[in-house]
């Protein structure tokens, strides 16, 4: 069976660089906040093409702590999408702030830019654009169509968990709003041995929000000037494993979008690829719509590839959160979406052999016309 992803492929091809930056952080005696933390910093920021890189624990700690940063407390509203897994929304909870979900565009399932401003309420205090499965999501035409509406006020957070090294011309994905968040679960395209996460801005104020939020509110060490800190930090093994990663990610990329071309030519009438074009998309996951998923998901399983959905469930209907305060729109393309989706194996380290007998498999695929008569 052709796995999602193999992460253990990752760490074979990279070993020797990423065993000897390891070992080096160990005997070095200081295993938080050293130089592999801080040397990561520098060369993510650099990368991105922003003023400051601040890591924490992992991409929920990131996204709550930006939310915070930007001003949004309990009872104020964010303004995000339904489809993108649920960890805006877990965010939100946990400020005690209120979720508003907006629909999204196909075929890049990324928010909405007008139905984020039809969502529009006098407690919105930002809006959460998701650059879903590796795609850029239109944070310019959110931020242009707020300030048409007079909401200069509204504060844009990236979260750029699926899509490191995403970019539109030279500006990357997590350089285009106000804050952006980053994890590094060992899945993603830039991903640690373990957990970690970061939040990146060019703001020098936001980047002291953040500092404070991350270590307690402490400054100076032990003085609380900050409400609602907390511990959220990576530790220099993480973080030596992702300063060596950082060097190969835009290479890693490449391979992904060479497999979704590969994916895409393979393709019978009725099925479509939810990407971005060109370097706009990064493949964190291929996700393929479907005329019929179960039909389509039983084939490809039987031809010997995993299948699996990201997300099968929008946000506005987990069973946990039915009686909490949220809002909506219709969501019409996001409940059309939720019900086709098909994720596909896609990882850099994929071998030729498996590219083509995945394409053999989407190939070979029911014709749109087979699907609906079985289906009737």
């Amino acid at each position: 069976m052709i796995q999602i992803n193999e992460p253990a492929r990752e760490y074979a091809a990279l070993a020797s660089s990423i065993e000897a930056a390891v070992l080096a952080s160990l005997r070095s005696g200081r295993w938080l906040f050293g130089e592999a933390t801080e040397g990561f910093a520098r060369d993510f920021a650099r990368y991105l093409g922003v003023t400051h890189v601040l890591p924490v624990a992992n991409g929920t700690d990131a996204l709550e702590l930006a939310l915070r940063a930007v001003g949004v407390g309990a009872g104020d509203e964010v303004v995000t999408a339904a489809n993108a897994g649920g960890y805006t929304s877990i965010a939100c909870r946990v400020i005690g702030a209120t979720p508003v979900y907006a629909d999204i565009l196909m075929p890049t399932m990324t928010l909405d830019p007008n139905d984020v401003v039809a969502r529009l309420s006098d407690h919105v205090k930002a809006v959460v654009v998701t650059h879903l499965y590796g795609n850029l999501g239109e944070v310019d035409r959110v931020r242009v169509l707020l300030d048409a509406a007079g909401r200069v006020d509204i504060a844009i957070v990236e979260d750029c968990a699926q899509a490191h090294g995403a970019r539109m011309g030279e500006r990357l994905a997590g350089s285009l709003g106000d804050i952006a968040t980053f994890s590094f679960y060992p899945s993603k395209n830039l991903g640690a041995l373990g957990d970690g996460g970061a939040v990146a801005t060019a703001r020098d104020d936001l980047a002291h929000r953040i500092r404070l939020l991350r270590q307690y509110g402490w400054e100076p060490r032990y003085h609380n000037v900050a409400a609602y800190g907390r511990n959220s930090r990576i530790d220099e093994v993480q973080a030596a494993v992702l300063r060596i990663k950082l060097q190969h990610l835009d290479a890693m990329n490449r391979a992904r979008r060479a497999i979704l071309q590969a994916y895409r030519d393979a393709l019978p009438e009725g099925y479509r690829l939810c990407v971005a074009e060109g370097e706009a998309t990064v493949g964190h996951l291929a996700v393929l719509l479907c005329p019929n998923r179960e039909i389509a998901q039983v084939h490809l399983n039987r031809m010997g590839v995993q299948t699996d959905i990201h997300y099968p469930t929008l946000d506005p209907d987990q069973p946990a959160w039915h009686d909490l305060p949220m809002r909506s729109g219709t969501l019409s393309t996001s409940r059309i979406a939720v019900e086709r989706i098909l994720t596909l194996p896609c990882f850099p380290h994929l071998t030729e052999a498996e590219i083509a007998r995945v394409c053999e498999a989407l190939h070979s695929l029911p014709s749109a016309s087979k699907t609906d008569a079985a289906a009737h």
